[in-house]
């Protein structure tokens, strides 16, 4: 195992701009990051310096300590898992899995060992006589991960090694990775732009938009405490409901569309100093409430899509579209209209010019 270090580092293409740009960031010895962010923001990018198959243009990137900006991809000790399973179709499943090592000259005992042991972890072992298109889907993409097992490798990286897969199968290989995670205790960088992938996968997690890191923490951080409008916006399914407010004079509330919502007391102290002064909220869907009597927001429910656990209703409103999450109660009948109101204490608050968050990014530690 080893850590992973980013320093400065960026990647441009002469004319064509900055495809990376001065991302500064540790990847702990044993830790499972994920790069995530909207196509063209540069996770690939990224994960592709790491591993030699791009050029390092500004800063470093160090494994175990070791400058590797200049050193060929196979003295790297990493082993990459695309999102294309790219297995030998006239080979079996054992010949797969060794013909890397076969090709470094490993012995054969240590061969036969390696690839026994991943058909183990991975639940191979009665496929190895098999060929690729005897498979199914997900069995392909668990012969792609122990190719990169048997390595034994420094450090792992995944480009989108789930794009290809049905919904049921990413979630299968999802559970199937963070097991190898736990069993091997290896590094392991991640990339997706599926922010519940990403949610569910990550020890932490690093949001990327046009090349930049936007902000790096647990996903319990990352969801409560976005670093800004952008990071609120892309974590969470369904999207965070933003709109514009206006803190009130005596500064205890915000005045939105005539309605005048209250905070918490963290969200107070935020704005202490911006009372009648424009700010930017967000609310998630199950911090959106009918305002029980209250003022609040008029809406009107447009659509309601019952999920069995939960129920989302869609409204429109002064301040635009908006969403809630009922997972218990009465739903809202369609057409029907109401007042809503917000959490007070899951208020989410930014700068209204620079989007950057006013709340305190840091959380105390879950409890169990």
């Amino acid at each position: 195992m080893a850590g992973v270090e980013f320093a400065g580092v960026g990647k441009s293409y002469g004319r064509g701009g900055h495809a990376v740009k001065g991302v500064t960031l540790s990847v702990a010895e044993g830790e499972f990051l994920v790069l995530v962010g909207p196509s063209g923001c540069g996770k690939s990018t990224l994960l592709r310096m790491v591993a030699g198959l791009e050029e390092v243009t500004e800063g470093d990137i160090r494994i175990g300590g070791r400058r590797v900006n200049d050193v060929p991809p196979r003295d790297r000790d990493v082993a990459m898992v695309f999102q294309n399973y790219a297995l030998y179709p006239h080979m079996t499943v054992f010949d797969n899995l060794a013909f890397g090592l076969a090709l470094r000259k490993v012995p054969k005992d240590d061969i036969r060992r390696r690839v026994e042991v991943a058909a183990g972890v991975l639940g191979l072992e009665r496929y190895l006589e098999r060929q690729p298109r005897e498979l199914s889907g997900g069995e392909r993409q668990r012969v792609a991960l122990g190719r990169a097992m048997v390595r034994e490798p420094k450090v792992f990286l995944f480009d989108e090694p789930l794009s290809n897969l049905d919904a049921r199968l990413r979630v299968e290989m999802r559970a199937e990775i963070r097991r190898l995670h736990h069993r091997v205790g290896a590094t392991m960088i991640y990339v997706t732009h599926d922010q519940v992938e990403a949610m569910t996968m990550g020890d932490r997690i690093a949001v990327l938009k046009s090349g930049e890191l936007q902000q790096v923490a647990d996903p319990r951080t990352l969801y409560a405490r976005p670093a800004n409008t952008f990071v609120a916006g892309f974590i969470g399914s369904p999207p965070v409901n933003q709109f514009s407010a206006t803190v009130s004079a005596d500064g205890r509330a915000l005045e939105v569309a005539g309605a005048r919502l209250g905070m918490g007391e963290l969200q107070r102290a935020a704005v202490a100093e911006r009372r009648g002064t424009a700010v930017s909220m967000a609310v998630r869907p199950e911090d959106l409430l009918l305002a029980s009597g209250q003022p609040g927001i008029a809406a009107r429910v447009e659509l309601v899509e019952p999920l069995g656990n939960e129920t989302l209703v869609h409204w429109s409103s002064a301040v635009g579209a908006l969403v809630s999450r009922v997972s218990s109660g009465p739903v809202p009948a369609l057409g029907g209209e109401s007042a809503l109101a917000a959490r007070a204490e899951a208020i989410l608050l930014f700068d209204a010019q620079s989007g950057v968050a006013l709340l305190e990014r840091t959380l105390a530690p879950a409890t169990n």
